[in-house]
């Protein structure tokens, strides 16, 4: 087992870095997504589906 962790290394920790962004990122939508903020970048106030979308936010 040892070995082959010392023989993927790169891979080993490439993936653990991406795995860590890929969290970060999803915490990242949540903590926004519960403070209301969108997450597609642009205002609400024109948008079609802003009442399905953000339900619970004012006009």
């Amino acid at each position: 087992m040892t070995s082959w962790i010392v023989n993927n290394a790169a891979t080993v920790v490439i993936c653990i870095a991406l795995f860590a962004l890929l969290a970060l990122i999803i915490r990242t939508m949540v903590k926004n997504r519960k403070s209301g903020k969108s997450n597609c970048g642009c205002g609400c106030s024109s948008c079609a589906m802003s009442g399905s979308c953000h339900g619970n936010t004012k006009k």
